[in-house]
């Protein structure tokens, strides 16, 4: 658990948390290589942050780490008092496929009763299916290929009719009424651009608070790019203060 270096005591106030999904396609990535996300997070946003360590394909592939994510966002409502956080001010993020999986628990969050209070999808995966313009115009030469996407989709999915599960393509969920505000971020050269805009959009189509926004000059995973890519700080500034507005009112008896 990530904390902001100012944060008070956790006996003092109840802090606003993100429940955080790495990216890396489903098969990659783990609990450092976004640490820095992170910490960049929690402290620019005035919430805690908790990531996740979920199961990874080939070795467990799909519904895998959709239900580890699931599981930690409800073992995170439950504990959230003791561990000094508010469970009435909840969220769920992630990047890539991350943003796949914090689309889904969202869905699936309202669908058990407990809804959460936003959703921060970064560059997200919603469609296994593929085949958009932005898969055609930037599957080559921009760092994620049409290739690699195609070699995470068949670790992860490797049964083309799950392609179709809302829990692996969340944008094909029947209904997306209900669910907390949104930021969705994209990327201008990402082969995942119109997934992320097409997600939004029947988001906002079905009556939930959308915020939009394209770093139209930028490739995917840039936001894991501070050091070289100044518009990384940018975009994580943007997305802490996305979290700080949708969660800085605190809940009632808190």
């Amino acid at each position: 658990m990530y904390r902001p270096i100012d944060a008070a005591p956790m006996d003092a106030a109840l802090l606003p948390v993100l429940v955080f999904f790495h990216g890396g396609g489903w098969v990659i990535g783990d609990l450092d290589t976004h640490d820095t996300l992170c910490r960049e997070l929690a402290n620019a946003s005035g919430c805690a942050v908790i990531a996740v360590d979920y199961r990874l394909a080939p070795e467990q592939p799909f519904p895998a780490a959709f239900d580890d994510c699931v599981a930690a966002t409800e073992w995170v409502r439950v504990h959230a008092v003791s561990l000094g956080l508010d469970p009435h001010r909840m969220a769920v993020g992630g990047d890539s496929a991350g943003g796949n999986l914090a689309a889904a628990v969202a869905i699936a969050q309202r669908d058990a009763g407990t809804p959460l209070a936003f959703q921060l999808l970064i560059y997200p995966a919603t469609d296994q299916r593929g085949g958009t313009p932005s898969h055609v115009s930037n599957g080559q030469g921009y760092l994620l290929t049409t290739d690699t996407m195609n070699y995470y989709r068949d670790h992860y999915v490797s049964d083309p009719s799950d392609h179709l599960d809302w829990r692996a393509s969340p944008v094909l969920c029947p209904d997306l009424t209900g669910l907390p505000a949104a930021l969705v971020l994209t990327a201008g050269y990402d082969p995942l651009r119109d997934e992320g805009l097409y997600y939004a959009q029947r988001l906002s189509d079905s009556g939930c608070v959308t915020t939009y926004v394209c770093f139209e000059r930028q490739i995917h995973g840039f936001i894991l790019m501070g050091k070289v890519i100044d518009e990384a700080h940018s975009a994580v500034a943007f997305c802490a203060g996305e979290l700080r507005r949708a969660l800085t009112a605190p809940s009632a008896g808190t």
